[in-house]
C-alpha cells in the first residue's frame, strides 16, 4: 500500500501538507480533488519519486511499476501506433534483444527470449496499442502516420495511450480527459473502470470521477481529507460537516465573548480575580475554530443582453464545410432566445464546424442563413486564447473592451473570475491555461453577448469555476450552442440535444445516457460482418413463433418492470422529502445554537433518506440488467 505519515511538503515558500497523512490500498481507484495551488499535483511528483517529504514518511511497495502520462511529446517522424508501443519499455528492449540474437542466429537466446515475450503479453502488444489508440479517435490510417503530424491535443491522447498500454501496479492521472470530446471520453471511463492496479486520478470533471473512484482524498488545509465514496458522496458528506462546523464555530464564538468578557470585567476585583484569570487561562488553551468555507471564489453571473431579437439566427438547407467539400449539409436550425442546445456526435463529425459557421467563421456554401441585424455573438473556442496579448493584464485586455468605465468597476468584475489584486495587474504571459481561459470568458461576458457559442469551455478549468459557468449558464436568457465533453455542464445547462452525425444536424431525442447507448450500437453495427446487414442473407423468422416468443418475453418482463414501477415511486416520494429537507436547511436560523438538535436530526435524516435513494436506483438498477439480460436472450 502508499502510506504517507505525518508528512510536510514546502514547495518555495508555500507549505502544502503539514503533518498530512494518507493510506492508499492496493487496487482501490482514488480521486484526488482540491483547489488549485493546493498540492495535487505536487503529491504526484512525491509519489513518481520527483520531490522528497521535508518531513515525515512516504513510503511505496517495492517492485512496484508505476505508468503515468508524459507532458511532453517530441515531433518525431515515428509512426503513432509503435510511439506508443515506446511506452514498455520492457517489451522495446527483449525485441531489441531478440533481434540481436536472430542476427547472431543463437538458438537458445530465441528460445528464451521469446519466452519472455510471450510471458509479458508481447505478441498481442500491437493490436492492444491499436485498440487503445482506436478508443483514442485515432483511424486505422491516423495510427501509421508520424507523430510530428499531430496537433498538442492530439499528441497528448498519444501519451496517454502510452501510460495506459504500459503493465502498470499503480497509474497515475493528472487531467487525462483535457483535449478529449464526449465519445473518447465514454471510451476512456470504461478502460479505467476495467483497470486491475492502484489509481490515483487528478479530474476536474465530476461525472468523470463520480464514475469512475470509489474515494475521494480532499486537499485542504495542508491535509489529505479521506473520503469514502465517489465526488457527489464527498459532496454531500462535506457539506454535512461544514453545516456541523458552522454550528460548532458559531457555539464557540459565544462562548469565547461570554468568558473574555467575564475577564474584561472582573480581571482587577479581588474578590474575582481568581476566577478571571481561570477563564483567562481557558481561553488560552481553547484552540479556535475556523467558520466553514464553502464559499466559491469565482462569482459569474450574465447580464442581460442588450437586445433579444427574435429569430437571432435562421438556417435553411444550409451546406458549410471546407475548400469545395462539404461536411455537413441541409442544416435546418432556427435559434431562438431561450435555446440551449448542446452538440452531439463522433470526433470529426462537424460539432466544431457548425459552431464556426454560427460564429461567422466560415461561410456557408449554399442555402438561406439569416442571422438578425442585433445579434450579438459570445464565441468562446480553445485557439481564442492564442490571441490574448501576452504582455497585457488582464486589466487592459478589459479597459480595451470599456474604455470609459472606472477601473475600480474593471477590477471588481475581474476579482469574480479569480483575478484579484495584483493578479489583475500582472502580465498574461506566465498564467496558466486556466488561468487564460477564464480571461477569455470575462472578456466574453463582458461584451453582453444574446447568442453563446461554446466550443470545449471547460479544458484546464478547475472544478470551482467549471460550477460558477455553469450556474451563470443556467441564468442567460439569449441562445446557447454548447459543444463539451463535461457531462454535468451539459446536464444542467442543456434542454435540447442535436446529433450531427454523417454531414446532418438533427434533433436527438434523448438524454445522455440515451446518446452513450446510441454510440455503442453504432459500434456494434460497425463491427459486424458486412453481410450481416444485407436483406438477404437475414434469416426469415416465422411469424407465428415470433409471436410466441414476444408473449413469453412480456411474461417474463411483466414483474421485473412493475418492480421497476414500485422503485420509481419510492424515489419520487424519496425525492420529495429531499426537496423539503434542502428548504430546512436554507432556514439560517435552523444555524443557532438552540436549534442543534433540529440540525442534527435534519442532517441525519438526509442522510438516511440519501442513503434509501441510492440504495433503490440500485436496486432499479440491477432490474434493468435483468430486463436487458432477458431481452438479448
Amino acid at each position: 500500500m502508499i502510506s504517507i505519515t505525518s508528512a510536510q511538503l514546502i514547495r518555495g515558500s508555500k507549505t502544502l501538507l503539514d503533518e498530512a497523512n494518507l493510506t492508499v490500498y492496493p487496487g482501490h481507484k482514488v480521486g484526488l480533488v482540491g483547489a488549485n495551488g493546493t498540492g495535487k499535483s505536487s503529491l504526484l511528483a512525491l509519489i513518481l519519486g520527483q520531490l522528497s517529504l521535508d518531513k515525515g514518511d512516504f513510503s511505496l511497495p517495492s517492485g512496484w511499476q508505476i505508468a503515468t502520462v508524459a507532458q511532453e511529446t517530441p515531433a518525431l517522424d515515428t509512426p503513432a501506433l509503435e510511439y506508443v508501443l515506446d511506452g514498455d519499455t520492457e517489451f522495446r528492449q527483449l525485441e531489441a534483444k531478440l533481434a540481436i540474437a536472430q542476427a547472431e542466429d543463437d538458438g537458445n537466446a530465441i528460445a528464451t527470449l521469446h519466452g519472455l515475450i510471450d510471458a509479458i503479453g508481447g505478441y498481442a502488444i500491437r493490436a492492444r496499442a491499436g485498440t487503445l489508440l482506436a478508443g483514442l479517435g485515432f483511424s486505422e490510417k491516423e495510427q501509421s502516420q508520424a507523430v510530428k503530424t499531430f496537433s498538442g491535443g492530439w499528441r497528448m491522447r498519444l501519451n496517454l495511450a502510452q501510460a495506459l498500454l504500459c503493465r502498470s501496479d499503480l497509474l497515475l492521472l493528472d487531467e487525462p480527459t483535457n483535449h478529449l470530446d464526449l465519445d473518447t471520453m465514454y471510451w476512456l471511463e470504461g478502460w479505467i473502470k476495467a483497470y486491475q492496479g492502484t489509481l490515483i486520478l487528478i479530474s476536474h470533471d465530476r461525472d468523470f470521477i463520480d464514475g469512475i473512484v470509489d474515494e475521494i482524498v480532499h486537499v485542504e488545509h495542508q491535509q489529505l481529507n479521506y473520503y469514502k465514496g465517489n465526488y457527489s458522496a464527498f459532496e454531500r458528506v462535506r457539506a454535512e460537516r461544514m453545516a456541523q462546523q458552522q454550528v460548532a464555530y458559531e457555539r464557540q464564538k459565544k462562548e469565547r465573548a461570554h468568558m473574555q468578557s467575564f475577564v474584561d470585567r472582573f480581571r482587577y476585583k479581588a474578590t474575582k480575580a481568581k476566577q478571571a484569570q481561570s477563564r483567562l487561562k481557558a481561553l488560552e488553551r481553547m484552540t479556535e475554530l475556523l467558520p466553514s468555507k464553502a464559499d466559491n471564489p469565482f462569482q459569474m453571473a450574465f447580464k442581460k443582453p442588450e437586445a433579444l431579437p427574435n429569430p437571432l439566427v435562421t438556417m435553411e438547407k444550409v451546406a458549410v464545410g471546407y475548400d469545395d467539400k462539404a461536411i455537413l449539409e441541409q442544416v435546418h436550425l432556427n435559434l431562438v432566445p431561450g435555446a440551449r442546445i448542446g452538440l452531439l456526435g463522433r470526433n470529426g463529425a462537424g460539432k466544431s464546424t457548425l459552431i464556426k459557421l454560427l460564429a461567422k467563421q466560415l461561410e456557408p456554401m449554399h442555402g438561406l442563413y439569416q442571422p438578425n441585424p442585433g445579434l450579438n455573438i459570445g464565441y468562446f473556442a480553445q485557439h481564442q486564447i492564442e490571441f490574448l496579448r501576452l504582455d497585457d493584464t488582464p486589466l487592459q485586455h478589459l479597459t480595451r473592451l470599456a474604455p470609459n468605465h472606472k477601473e475600480q468597476e474593471l477590477r471588481d468584475f475581474l476579482g469574480g473570475f479569480g483575478f484579484n489584486g495584483d493578479m489583475a495587474l500582472s502580465a498574461v504571459a506566465p498564467f496558466s491555461g486556466g488561468e487564460k481561459a477564464r480571461l477569455v470568458l470575462a472578456l466574453l461576458v463582458w461584451q453582453r453577448p444574446n447568442l453563446l457559442l461554446l466550443d470545449e469551455p471547460t479544458n484546464h478549468l478547475d472544478l470551482e469555476m467549471r460550477h460558477a459557468l455553469t450556474m451563470a449558464l443556467q441564468d442567460f436568457e439569449g441562445a446557447m450552442v454548447i459543444v463539451s465533453h463535461d457531462r454535468h455542464l451539459l446536464r444542467l445547462s442543456c434542454s435540447d440535444y442535436y446529433l450531427v452525425d454523417q454531414g446532418q444536424v438533427k434533433g436527438f431525442n434523448g438524454d445522455l445516457d440515451d446518446y452513450h447507448q446510441w454510440l455503442l450500437d453504432a459500434a456494434k453495427q460497425a463491427a459486424k460482418p458486412a453481410e450481416d446487414t444485407t436483406e438477404s442473407t437475414k434469416p426469415q423468422v416465422d411469424r407465428k413463433q415470433q409471436k410466441r416468443l414476444e408473449a413469453e418475453l412480456r411474461v417474463k418482463l411483466s414483474p421485473l418492470k412493475k418492480k421497476q414501477v414500485k422503485f420509481e415511486k419510492e424515489q419520487d416520494k424519496i425525492n420529495q422529502q429531499l426537496e423539503s429537507i434542502e428548504q430546512q436547511l436554507a432556514d439560517t436560523s435552523l444555524y443557532d445554537a438552540e436549534n442543534k438538535a433540529t440540525l442534527t436530526q435534519v442532517l441525519s435524516e438526509r442522510t438516511q433518506l440519501t442513503r434509501a435513494l441510492e440504495d433503490s436506483e440500485m436496486a432499479w438498477l440491477e432490474l434493468q440488467e435483468q430486463i436487458e439480460a432477458i431481452e438479448q436472450q
